[in-house]
């Protein structure tokens, strides 16, 4: 797979280009596709130079496609991927001139004016991404005493040093005797002893962590020290005493209580038996081995295959065994080489995700429903299908699989979000295997049912996965390490049910019912996987009308008035991350073409076509609009956890325009009655 400039994956087929040239007319899906909706407008005024845009999006967007049938855009995160890509490579020793240079052109691009590194665009600086990109450009051959370096240092001891910096810093850190392991908190391999039903075990932590989790329990019970190519004392407010000492909190609450617990840890440590501790890590290693992917990566995400492959060399595996070598050959894969030469490292990749979102757009743009682009696009998601079970059983054991992931390759968690859109998507192909789709599509909506947690709602990955010990940690700083419901995943499910004719299904209803509860008293909705009340808005109004709530509703009519008590000057609507940690930015921001489409997917949704807001927000779409048919948008609008990790999804700005500008030329899609 190769990278073009504008971030795009693969070649362009020659079926995907004819259909970009070609001078067939963008002809409404509504009819044929079983889906409503209504006649093109005429060519004039605002109506016309939507549907012309629509047609130049949906153009540029079907020449992105690949020979195989799907879409990927870059998921650009921030630049602690590149520093501990290096790092790795130091420590395992296959560290080469070439990737630390393309690596530090990215690094040093990234950095801001006052010398430190964000982990948003535009955002402000961060200690932990700071200190790891720092290290990464001494690895590079950066002095310290260069001038972007020692603003770099001096940003670092404002901040409090590196005593300051997160834990997973600290980790890297340790790996070269920079901090202390002492100084860490304790993570035993013994941790997977716990039985599925006792507090802390593994599946009380959300997937990603628990597969992060895993194996940095046999880090922390190695403690490696490799030899550090320099020091870092320009990174400690006090070099003399680089980890000052921390009062414990109170013992009377959970912080203290588990500070504690952490030093009897420590002192477990010492004393651990040697039997049973091996035993632990070779426990670990198997339960890492059984879920490495396919292709060589783990869980279809860098953090879990970086420890993976640090844990299995600590316990023995060379570099040359197939697992060390498929795990290794799955990073190189995360990879985007740009054509300056820099090189930087995608945390993800999500074509699936891409896939069925732009399958939705282009439909809705008014794509034939036997477009050969779309059946092609189907016929690759049916492939995707994963039939396996994975650790979501242990939640649900007995449910039979059924459903899809968001990676290339990631079998043991296919996820509740990215099936419910590949089923939306489905709904809208005339497919010429109706019969395989019919049965694929029974199989994950069966799957997404028996996936719904206890109070009506959907997480993620896993159902009731909402333990708030593990939070509590003092491991578990990172960032969200639990998968409670949220009202994104679950709208996207009740729409999704409501397309299969099952809106009045009591399951479907108790969503609903959820939604209606998580409502916030401004009328927004928290959006978990995207930034932010504007997301998760723009995802539940079109889920309540396409179940059957009226426009008229109370909650709709408050999400409205909402919306447009939020839209900028410009026309366009943007969220800050910020709105994450501050009430200040809630529903504030640069406006964004993927923010001003979800805004517009609420409002069509609610029937406010030909109200100002609307005519605004087209507007605004329509003349920020590129000459190729694209849109700018450097502002991240995707998050991993909310504002500890925030994506740059670099395809968002081209699906979510062409499918508001679809349905506002065509109308909005209406369920059909499949069961």
């Amino acid at each position: 797979m190769t990278a073009t400039t504008d971030g795009s994956a693969g070649a362009v087929g020659p079926r995907a280009a004819a259909a970009s040239t070609t001078n067939e007319p963008l002809r409404g899906g509504g009819a044929a596709s079983g889906l409503g909706g209504t006649a093109p407008p005429d060519a004039s005024g605002l109506d016309g130079a939507a549907a012309r845009a629509a047609e130049r999006a949906a153009g540029h967007l079907l020449a992105r496609q690949d020979p195989e049938g799907w879409w990927k855009g870059d998921l650009e995160t921030n630049v602690t991927m590149d520093a501990e890509d290096l790092l790795l490579r130091q420590f395992l020793g296959i560290l080469d001139a070439d990737t630390t240079h393309a690596a530090a052109l990215h690094i040093r691009r990234e950095q801001r004016e006052d010398g430190a590194w964000a982990t948003f665009y535009g955002g402000p600086g961060d200690l932990s991404a700071t200190v790891e990109a720092y290290v990464a450009l001494r690895l590079a051959g950066d002095p310290p005493e260069a001038p972007h370096m020692a603003r770099a240092s001096a940003w670092v001891r404002v901040g409090g040093g590196i005593a300051s910096a997160r834990v997973f810093t600290r980790i890297w850190l340790a790996l070269f005797g920079w901090w202390r392991w002492e100084d860490l908190p304790e993570l035993p391999p013994e941790l997977l002893f716990l039985p599925k039903w006792f507090p802390l075990n593994i599946y009380d932590f959300g997937c990603w962590a628990r597969q992060t989790i895993v194996p940095l329990t046999v880090v922390s019970a190695k403690r490696p020290v490799r030899p550090a190519p320099f020091p870092l004392d320009e990174l400690h407010t006090d070099p003399d005493l680089p980890s000052p000492p921390r009062p414990l909190a109170p013992a009377t609450g959970w912080d203290g209580l588990f500070q504690r617990l952490d030093k009897a840890l420590h002192v477990y440590h010492r004393v651990a038996p040697r039997a049973l501790r091996r035993t632990a890590m070779n426990q670990a290693a198997r339960w890492i081995i059984e879920r490495q992917e396919n292709d060589g990566c783990w869980g279809g995400i860098q953090p879990p295959a970086v420890y993976s492959v640090i844990a299995l060399h600590l316990l023995g595996y060379d570099l040359q065994h197939p697992v060390m070598r498929a795990g290794l050959a799955s990073l190189d894969r995360f990879a985007v080489w740009r054509e300056d030469g820099s090189r930087m490292i995608e945390a993800c990749q999500s074509p699936v995700w891409d896939t069925c979102l732009a399958v939705i757009a282009l439909a809705d743009a008014g794509l034939e429903p036997d477009h050969p682009a779309l059946v092609k696009a189907v016929d690759w998601m049916l492939d995707e299908e994963i039939t396996r079970t994975g650790d979501w059983a242990v939640r649900r054991p007995g449910l039979p699989p059924g459903g899809w992931a968001f990676e290339f390759h990631n079998d043991n968690y296919p996820d509740i979000d990215d099936t419910a859109e590949v089923l939306l998507a489905f709904r809208r192909v005339r497919h010429p295997d109706p019969a395989r789709l019919e049965a694929a599509v029974a199989r994950g909506a069966r799957w997404t049912l028996g996936m719904q947690s206890k109070g009506g709602a959907w997480g993620a990955f896993d159902a009731d996965n909402t333990s708030a010990l593990p939070n509590k940690l003092p491991f578990c700083d990172f960032g969200e390490v639990i998968d409670p419901p949220s009202a994104d995943v679950t709208a996207h499910v009740v729409e999704m049910l409501a397309f299969e004719g099952l809106a009045q299904d009591p399951r479907t209803r108790r969503g609903i019912e959820w939604l209606l509860a998580a409502q916030e008293p401004n009328g927004a909705w928290f959006g978990r996987w995207g930034v932010n009340h504007v997301y998760g808005t723009g995802s539940v109004l079109p889920a309540l009308t396409a179940a059957g709530l009226p426009v008229s509703h109370p909650a709709i009519r408050r999400s409205v008035r909402w919306l447009g008590s939020v839209q900028n000057e410009d026309g366009g609507w943007g969220e800050d991350l910020r709105s994450y940690h501050d009430e200040e930015w809630i529903g504030r921001g640069a406006s964004t073409a993927s923010q001003t489409a979800w805004a517009l997917l609420a409002l069509l949704a609610a029937g406010e076509r030909d109200s100002e807001p609307v005519r605004r927000g087209v507007a605004w779409l329509t003349e920020t609009q590129r000459e190729d048919g694209s849109w700018d948008e450097p502002y991240f609008t995707g998050t991993g956890f909310p504002w500890d990790f925030s994506i740059n999804y670099h395809l968002y700005r081209q699906v979510f325009p062409l499918t508001a500008l679809g349905r506002y030329v065509y109308g909005e899609p209406s369920p059909g009655k499949a069961r």
